[in-house]
């Protein structure tokens, strides 16, 4: 779930889970209560380790619980188990609560901005640490990110809000192929690559950049044998989640 900030991502969960009332209707077979959530801020008592923390929120013994005890292991948090909750780093909290939440494996499970507040390099950690702990099984996720390329190798579908209202909903790749065409080639914005790029069909991207769409294999070849004969340096993409979602909006407000 991707969208600018207010553009209603964490009252859609709220709603989902029950916590606010809401205008329209939610068709699912999954109740509240068999949902569970990483919301975006997580506060937790200062007064005592974090392990008695745990064990009381999800009535498990540390020690007599072998699927906890795996996933403290998992996350390298056993040296963590004895410190209190406000000595924690940005990156140990995130694990402490990531914790708690996989424990249930629940059948729907919420991610709101998981990696908020952490530096490039935690950030690709724990979401390496997310897919691989996923990758074989059959929960549903839903993660709300502003990272985008942190999405790019880890959804299937992507929802799309701004304002309250949905931008676009689908396949990851669907999407693309909708707004950006088969694959996208990217390159700096300078005089030299705009000059370059005037022959081709330009989409919208962020203002450092330029993005060409090519829509199908003879477009493409043309505008590869362009660019290397003008020495360019650019990135091949069929998946930037980023210059899609700018395009979906583009696209939806009539201005594309």
């Amino acid at each position: 779930m991707i969208g600018s900030n207010g553009a209603g991502k964490s009252t859609l969960i709220k709603a989902l889970l029950g916590l606010i009332p809401y205008e329209g209707r939610i068709s699912t077979d999954v109740k509240p209560e068999q949902m569970a959530v990483h919301m975006q801020f997580n506060h937790y008592a200062s007064t005592m380790a974090v392990k008695y923390i745990m064990e009381a929120l999800l009535n498990a013994s540390i020690k007599k619980d072998k699927k906890l005890r795996e996933l403290i292991d998992f996350f390298d948090f056993g040296q963590c188990l004895n410190k209190r909750f406000d000595v924690l780093s940005g990156g140990q909290k995130q694990k402490f609560t990531i914790i708690m939440v996989m424990y249930q494996e629940a059948e729907l499970t919420f991610y709101d901005e998981v990696t908020s507040g952490l530096d490039f390099e935690n950030r690709q950690r724990l979401m390496d640490k997310l897919t691989e702990w996923y990758r074989d099984k059959r929960d549903t996720l839903v993660v709300v990110s502003h990272y985008y390329e942190e999405l790019e190798h880890l959804v299937d579908k992507l929802l799309i809000l701004d304002e309250g209202r949905v931008v676009a909903y689908g396949s990851r790749q669907e999407l693309f192929e909708t707004y950006c065409g088969k694959v996208v080639y990217i390159l700096d914005n300078n005089p030299k690559n705009r000059e370059i790029a005037s022959g081709f069909s330009a989409i919208k991207a962020p203002g450092h950049l330029i993005a060409l769409s090519c829509r199908s294999l003879e477009a493409e070849q043309k505008l590869v044998s362009s660019l290397v004969e003008a020495g360019a340096n650019f990135k091949r993409s069929n998946s930037d989640i980023e210059i899609m979602y700018i395009n979906a909006k583009e696209k939806f407000y009539g201005r594309a």
